[in-house]
């Protein structure tokens, strides 16, 4: 599952989260990592839900709309892109250097 953007998600969301990192059968941690939610956020939730105000988060907020969402994975991908790059440049000077030396 993917992160999205601008931490908007919806209250069923909110409450389903809070429920599975609540029960007991998942650790806040993990929930968060299987649901791609920053753990703070999640912690906040579970706080605010015990304080019985769960439903008041994200009252001012719009949903996203499709073009916004989609934006917002071409980003992510553009971003991981752009570091596979650059991990490969550094990848690739490494082993070219380590040719040279290794032909002397």
């Amino acid at each position: 599952m993917e992160r999205i953007p601008n931490g908007r998600y919806t209250q069923e969301f909110r409450e389903e989260a809070v429920k599975m990192a609540t029960d007991g059968c998942l650790s806040v941690m993990e929930t968060s990592k299987r649901l791609s939610l920053p753990k703070t956020t999640l912690e906040n939730w579970i706080r605010v839900s015990k304080a019985g105000h769960l439903g008041k988060i994200g009252k001012g907020q719009r949903l996203l709309t499709e073009i916004e969402r989609e934006l917002a994975k071409v980003k992510r991908e553009l971003s991981l892109a752009k570091m596979e790059r650059d991990i490969l440049k550094k990848a690739a000077a490494y082993f070219a250097k380590e040719s040279l030396q290794g032909t002397r």
